[in-house]
């Protein structure tokens, strides 16, 4: 049991959907990141999504581009995204952290290296969007080896015959990425997500989480309604470019929490 699964096991029980939030770590600096990354938890997320940044984030939108960009200039690595979750550590052990990224630098600190220094900084997760499953003896069956999830992303696309490769090592939860297309790009639709979590359902007994397109208290609550966790990313980082104090970007987020607890 990890403390993702310990996470889901108690909001079954409260009959609570979870809130997962996004972050840019370093964005637009490591410690304005730091001081909302503390606030979070007490904001009612339930999982933090720790983005780290890359130069080619090819899954994003504008919103995260841009973040990762200013995280960049500002001197962010994949090193002090990891510091950042041992910093956290100091204060919350139990609520969950995903790394949420882009392999290139995993591979670049080297496989063995990143999986023992994600555990020691109290890394949960791992969601590495550009990993499919037919290369899972890269990564992922060495986190998992560790005690960390790996939690894969399915798609409007991804269809009954993939469903089963995709649901296949995954652990944690199933990440479903509402919209073709990148973060940002349009709205989640209850009714159309709603089927679509039945689906992968009948392939994994792991909670199914819904993001990409989730910008609103209203939309959050009405994803909670047919999903396991509903999960926002870019609505928040917009929050952080347009200057936004952390005071505030943590009110906007309690907003988000709020409507996906009363489901």
């Amino acid at each position: 049991m990890t403390r993702i699964d310990d996470t889901f096991q108690r909001l079954r029980g409260e009959d609570r959907a979870a809130f997962v939030s996004y972050i840019m770590a370093g964005d637009p600096s490591f410690e304005t990141s730091m001081e909302v990354m503390r606030g979070l938890p007490a904001a009612g997320v339930d999982i933090i999504e720790l983005g780290v940044p890359f130069t080619d984030p090819m899954a994003d939108g504008p919103a995260i581009q841009l973040a990762a960009s200013r995280a960049l200039e500002a001197g962010m690595t994949l090193g002090r995204t990891l510091e950042m979750a041992r910093n956290f550590r100091e204060q919350d052990t139990t609520t969950p952290i995903v790394l949420m990224g882009y392999y290139n630098p995993i591979y670049s600190m080297g496989v063995d290296r990143f999986v023992a220094a994600a555990k020691e900084a109290g890394i949960d997760g791992l969601i590495v969007v550009d990993l499919p499953p037919e290369e899972d003896d890269e990564l992922c069956l060495p986190a998992q080896a560790a005690g960390l999830n790996f939690i894969r992303l399915a798609t409007p696309t991804t269809d009954d015959k993939r469903l089963p490769k995709v649901a296949q090592n995954t652990s944690g939860f199933i990440y479903y990425v509402s919209i073709t297309g990148i973060t940002g790009a349009a709205a989640a639709n209850a009714a159309s997500v709603a089927p679509e979590v039945a689906r992968i359902r009948t392939a994994t007994n792991l909670p199914v989480c819904v993001g990409f397109g989730i910008t609103t208290p209203e939309a959050a609550g009405n994803i909670a309604r047919v999903a396991d966790g509903a999960v926002v990313g870019s609505a928040i980082v917009a929050e952080l470019a347009a200057g936004k104090p952390p005071a505030e970007v943590l009110a906007f987020v309690k907003t988000l929490a709020d409507a996906t607890h009363t489901r």
